[in-house]
Formats: structure tokens, sequence, C-alpha cells
């Protein structure tokens, strides 16, 4: 790669795209609606949200000092992050927090970008995460799916023009923005019914001595502000 090449590509990665009209984005939200509330297509879709929820255990564990081992995925949308380190205190407590609380937030973070002009530097950032993910996957759905969701962005990224780039990534964000409230729904469903007793919200109750209910109660929080806050922010063009 030459000189004048790099250069243009990181003036593209840096640099500002055009808002896409109104419409685009008012149909990107119904798109992620539609996949997400319908139970059928939630059952398939859902396993985009696993992959940002182990995420957020896999970057919130390294960012707290924490050997990160692997992460698993499996066909029925659960997963599992494995770290080594103390089995208490504040990098554990951050760690099994970032579970449910990285969708809504990396649709949030999504989000400002977007309303910066930045859907270029969104999409790359977005395959670099899910390269990095890769790297610490440890069983072969797991490595399939998180292959396929990186090769769409690639896909898209060096392939699509700049509209179907802009309507790709707000459907995206949108997505991560809606997805990312109904999990909080269901752990408090199961957990009515007497389930889930190993869930992220019951660890953090037995690292904190903070009742589970609370924790949940941060998850909807988390999810339902950022879905108001990042909606604003994509409505904005």
């Amino acid at each position: 790669m030459d000189t004048s090449t790099a250069t243009s590509l990181w003036d593209e990665l840096i640099g500002t795209q055009p808002d896409p009209d109104l419409w685009v984005v008012l149909a990107t939200l119904v798109a992620a609606l539609a996949i997400v509330v319908p139970h059928a297509l939630w059952r398939v879709s859902r396993n985009a949200i696993t992959i940002a929820h182990e995420g957020g255990h896999g970057i919130v564990a390294l960012l707290t000092g924490r050997q990160l081992t692997g992460i698993r995925l499996h066909s029925d949308t659960s997963g599992l992050t494995v770290s080594r380190g103390k089995p208490h205190g504040i990098g554990m407590i951050l760690t099994a927090a970032a579970g449910y609380t990285a969708p809504p937030l990396l649709g949030l973070g999504g989000a400002a970008l977007l309303a910066a002009g930045r859907i270029t530097l969104l999409l790359w950032l977005a395959t670099a995460l899910l390269v990095a993910m890769l790297v610490m996957i440890r069983n072969a759905y797991g490595a399939l799916t998180v292959v396929l969701t990186g090769g769409t962005f690639v896909v898209v990224s060096w392939l699509a023009g700049p509209q179907v780039q802009a309507a790709f990534a707000y459907a995206v964000v949108w997505f991560l923005l809606v997805g990312g409230v109904r999990p909080a729904f269901e752990l408090q469903a199961k957990r009515v019914r007497g389930g889930a007793g190993d869930s992220d919200a019951d660890q953090l109750s037995r690292l904190t001595h903070v009742p589970a209910a609370l924790w949940l109660f941060l998850f909807h929080a988390v999810s339902l502000c950022s879905l108001i806050g990042g909606g604003r922010w994509l409505l904005e063009v």
C-alpha cells in the first residue's frame, strides 16, 4: 500500500459522512423492531446481542487487569466468558456487570458516532472489535457466529456505497439499542419463575451483598436510558 492510498484510507476513516434521510433512519428503526419483537426472529437475532454481551465481559475483564482465557457462544443464544484473577473485588464486579449493560452502551456509543457523522469509523471499529473477539472464541459455533457477523461488516465497509453503509450502520445501532432492552426483561421473567439462579445479577449480589433485584434495576436503567438518549441522537438528522 503506497503512501497516498494509506492517506486516503485514513482521511476516510477520520472524516465525516453525510447523514441519511429521515425516512432511512425511521426505516432502520422499524427493521430493528421487526427482528427484536417477534419471538421467532429474536431467537436468531439474539445471537448478535450475545456477542456484544460476552464481548462486554471480555473487554472489561482485560481493562481491569484480569486474564481473559476464553469466550464461548452457544446455539441457544447463551454464552460464557471465563477470566482469571481474584474471585472478588472491583475487577470481578465490573466484569460481571458489563454483560447486560454492554449492548445498550455500545449502541449509545454508536449513536454518538453517527450523530457526529462518523459512519465509516463506526463500521471499522465494530469490525476491529469482532476480529479481536474472534481470537478469544473457544468453540466452533461461536467462531462461526463471529466470523459471519464480522464478514458482514467487512463486505459493507469495503464493497457497499455510502448510502448502504449509512443504512447498515443505523440499523446496527438501532438493533443494539432496542435489542439491548429485551434481555433484562427476559432475565426478570426467569427470576420470577424461580430460574436463572446463577445469572449475572445473582453473581453480582453474591459479590456485593446487594440484592439481585437492584442489579436487575440497574440493567433496566442502563438499557432504557441508552435507548432514549441514543434514539434522540439518531433522530436528529
